[in-house]
């Protein structure tokens, strides 16, 4: 096999699409348009991993695919380059986040350019450069003057020993990550976006994207969590404090005996000030709070109360609801208080662990169930069947139909009110640290907060030099030169934000950037008019809710104020699998990562690409194996060789040459179909199986025409998968554009001879027969091997066989319906031993009944190569001119095979 530097061929072809700028497009209305995207990395010190290799490698055989399918792709890339990483970097190890996170950027971005990437790169954004983030406190001026930006008091974690904010990631085991001191919670004035504004939409919005994943769906579904049903407000008894609370199933609000609330709850401390209780349930709170921040909490597991010593006054129920802090109470869920019943499981099982009495007030219409919930032996919920005891008003109705009754009656009672509720609450995006995009407002003693003016905008950070990265405090703060400001009303003194966005806010546009990344006056240009939306976005699994949910209400925000049309930023969306050694996801704490670039140089990007497309379905887990990239080195080599080495040629036509351009074309239907369904390992299977025909084709003389048109288009369906190997084999064979810029290969419909495609099958399994025959012989120089075809008889029988078999498996009707043939019928008992072998063992019935004359050629090609390979006389026979006994085995597509 011809030898081949992978890596020098890579490196050629990357130099020639970089000169040609081969992959550079521009909007154009006269063709269609397809926008393929992976979401855009953060540039961490580590490079690329072979996760990130996957995504891009899925991504790029996409665009490449649709590229040659005529499309105009944009296909852009760049880096989420805000974040605390680099932050932390500079404070562990002095070192400047901006240089800290260009180098990494610079390192990735050659990584990306190894493995041969398709990347328009002059669409190249960052997010932490003025000319990106510019836009975010353009659009942030617009959220703040439709209300859609607001600050207010929120809980933090706050260290007191460093005197600073700290990220959920930055807490361990409830101690900062840094000086390792307890961390507490704080409340501070915090900047939010109203996303709860477009709950309603996001939800129903779901329904749109039909080419999600329904995990998906579901995963943001249950975020937003809507729930429909009536809040009620009550007094706490002694007290001057009110209660809301939320129901979203009122049938049985008679059941309600107690109320919960969650530690986190703002009121918590006011409720219990003053009673004996007030240390136990302050010091309970404060331990589960620690216990959620660290992570090392399973609300279903961790199931842990305390009586707070207070009740509510609940006069719809007629009595008074103990008061209890439970640790399963999601604060940021309705009003963080719910009251509880004997027909819900959770508020059931703690009730039982804490001696809580309940009040069933529904039950089955089996007596003996009946008792059993009244003995409280298990929770009886959510039953349509129920049958309602209380109140009066509803005694005999069943818990599915009286729900809107109830709902009227707890409002004429005036007891509460028809509610929705949503588990979405709206987006904190202050962060207290220097690495994001500043929040482009000034405070000022006279004017109060001032948005600054769009036309002062971008509002920069300052240099990394002028700001003190201790850990101690928001970096920020340090710098009086970004500090101290002018206000921009009264011209007086004013102090800036020294928060800074949530890098999210980075990600929930950016792709509207790609599409016009230079425009000067805002975030972008009609051009995404033509772009947008993404067609395929294509990223992992962790971003299905808060980055696609964000995403998603940046572009209904964007719509509205009046900068696009579009409803829903992603049509089609891939989670791609995690990739996985020894069974575990590939990390550097576990010792188990592979570097890209380590397979790259020793085997070229080309392998890297096609093993990990050809491994598994986008979509699923990918199990790494060296074994599985030495195999797609193989491949490729196999591939190459079919260009490099130049085969026999004959002028003559025959059986093999249209076997191999029928599997050529099929093979070209059946890669198109996987690719255009993003499913590569599928498309690869079948590029694999071409290639091993082809070079079984080649083993004898071959025509040339028919190996240049299959080698042809063996090249354009391998150019998505293998890139650079496409391209050279597309020049080897004499072609001057570039493959990544031809059009994809049409199949024809009218090649596609399955018949030359089975009768080339036949003759391979003849050969491989002969040679188990002359194994089990133990002859190793034949002189004479001899292939009997069978009778005519047995070709009616066959044809009439497989017809009858479609009707019906029975032997009787089968021989009844052959013996109506006159033929057959002559040969009754050796017909009747056939019939019941073959529905036996139905695999012996041939896929494709040839006629005796197709039949003979497929032998014919098998006889040339038994002369060729042995050096052996090679006959073919027929049954009816045979005096071998073997000869009455021969079947249709099952030749008796004598060997001397």
């Amino acid at each position: 096999m011809a030898e081949v530097d992978f890596n020098k061929i890579a490196e050629k072809w990357q130099k020639r699409w970089q000169e040609k700028k081969a992959f550079k497009v521009k909007a154009d209305a006269k063709k269609k348009k397809y926008y393929c995207l992976e979401m855009y990395p953060y540039p961490s010190g580590a490079g690329l991993h072979m996760g990130h290799v996957r995504n891009y490698a899925i991504g790029d055989s996409y665009a490449r695919y649709k590229r040659m399918r005529g499309y105009n792709v944009l296909y852009p890339m760049g880096y989420d380059a805000f974040g605390l990483p680099a932050e932390n970097a500079a404070i562990k190890n002095k070192i400047d986040p901006r240089k800290w996170t260009e180098d990494n950027m610079a390192l990735m971005k050659q990584q990306q350019n190894m493995l041969g990437l398709s990347y328009d790169w002059s669409r190249e954004i960052a997010s932490c450069y003025p000319e990106y983030y510019k836009w975010n406190q353009w659009i942030f001026l617009q959220f703040l003057k439709r209300g859609l930006a607001y600050k207010k008091l929120s809980p933090v974690n706050w260290c007191n020993d460093c005197g600073t904010v700290l990220a959920n990631e930055q807490v361990h085991d409830g101690n900062c990550w840094r000086c390792g001191n307890p961390v507490t919670e704080k409340e501070l004035e915090q900047w939010f976006f109203k996303i709860t504004a477009y709950a309603d939409e996001l939800l129903k919005g779901l329904d749109d994207v039909k080419n999600w994943a329904e995990k998906v769906k579901i995963m943001q579904r249950n975020w937003i969590g809507k729930s429909e049903g009536v809040t009620t407000r009550f007094r706490v008894k002694d007290t001057d404090i009110y209660f809301e609370t939320f129901d979203s199933v009122p049938q049985t609000f008679m059941a309600q005996t107690f109320t919960v609330i969650a530690p986190e709850h703002p009121k918590l401390k006011e409720l219990v000030q003053g009673t004996k209780h007030e240390k136990e349930v302050l010091e309970f709170a404060e331990r589960i709070r620690k216990k959620k921040k660290s992570g090392d909490f399973d609300i279903e597991k961790d199931m842990e109360g305390i009586f707070t010593g207070r009740y509510l006054d609940y006069t719809i129920g007629n009595r008074q609801l103990p008061i209890w802090v439970a640790s399963f109470v999601v604060a940021e869920y309705g009003s963080g208080v719910v009251n509880c019943s004997a027909h819900d499981e959770r508020d059931f099982e703690f009730a039982k662990k804490y001696s809580i009495p309940l009040h069933p007030v529904m039950f089955p219409a089996d007596e003996k169930e009946a008792n059993k919930i009244k003995n409280l032996e298990y929770c009886y919920f959510k039953a349509p069947e129920g049958i309602l005891e209380e109140p009066a008003d509803f005694k005999g109705r069943k818990w599915g139909e009286a729900r809107e009754d109830v709902i009227k009656y707890i409002e004429k009672s005036g007891a509460g009110r028809k509610d929705v509720q949503f588990k979405l609450r709206d987006w904190l995006i202050s962060r207290q640290r220097y690495w994001g995009t500043p929040i482009p407002v000034v405070y000022c003693e006279k004017c109060g907060m001032v948005p600054v003016p769009e036309k002062e905008l971008p509002v920069e950070l300052p240099p990394p030099e002028k700001v003190k990265f201790t850990g101690e405090g928001n970096p920020l703060e340090t710098s009086e030169e970004f500090v101290n400001a002018k206000c921009p009303k009264c011209g007086g003194k004013a102090k800036r934000d020294t928060d800074t966005m949530d890098t999210f806010v980075d990600s929930s546009w950016y792709f509207f950037r790609y599409c016009s990344p230079n425009e000067k006056k805002l975030p972008f240009s009609k051009e995404a008019e033509y772009w947008m939306p993404v067609d395929q976005y294509i990223g992992g699994i962790e971003h299905a809710i808060m980055h696609l949910l964000y995403a998603r209400f940046f572009t209904k925000a964007l719509r509205d104020i009046g900068l696009t049309k579009v409803d829903e930023p992603f049509t089609n969306l891939l989670n791609q699998g995690m990739v996985l050694k020894d069974g575990m996801v590939m990390s550097k704490s576990k010792g188990n990562v592979v570097d890209p670039r380590e397979i790259i140089q020793k085997y070229g990007p080309d392998t890297a690409r096609l093993f990990i497309l050809f491994i598994a379905l986008p979509e699923k887990e990918l199990e790494w194996s060296d074994k599985g990239v030495e195999g797609s080195y193989r491949l490729l080599k196999r591939i190459y060789a079919l260009a490099a080495e130049e085969p026999r040629y004959r002028k003559e036509i025959n059986n093999k040459d249209k076997h191999i351009l029928s599997k050529t074309h099929q093979t070209i239907k059946q890669v198109t179909e996987n690719a255009e369904e993003l499913k590569p390992s599928m498309a690869i299977g079948k590029i694999i199986e071409l290639v091993n025909h082809i070079h079984k084709y080649r083993e004898s003389a071959v025509h040339k025409k028919t190996y240049q048109e299959s080698v042809k288009n063996l090249a354009l369906l391998t150019a998505p998968f293998a890139p650079h190997l496409a391209e050279e084999i597309w020049e080897k064979t004499g072609n001057k554009k570039m493959i990544s810029l031809e059009s994809w290969p049409e199949y024809d419909q009218s090649r596609i001879d399955k018949e030359a495609e089975y009768a080339e099958e036949m003759s391979h399994q003849v050969l491989s027969d002969v040679e188990r025959i002359l194994k089990l012989a133990k002859i190793e120089k034949p002189q004479k091997v001899t292939i009997i075809t069978a009778a005519e008889w047995k070709h009616k029988l066959m044809e009439t066989l497989t017809a009858t078999m479609k009707e019906s498996r029975d032997f009787k009707a089968i021989m009844q319906t052959c013996m109506d043939e006159r033929e057959i019928k002559n040969h009754a008992e050796e017909a009747a031993k056939i019939i019941q072998a073959l529905l036996k063992d139905n695999t012996k019935i041939p896929k494709i009944l040839l006629d005796e004359s197709r039949e003979k050629e497929a032998y014919g090609a098998a006889a040339e190569t038994i002369k060729m390979e042995y050096g052996a006389e090679a006959e073919i026979a027929a049954e009816k001119d045979s005096t071998n006994p073997k000869a009455k085995q021969a079947l249709p597509g099952k030749p008796a095979i004598i060997a001397e």
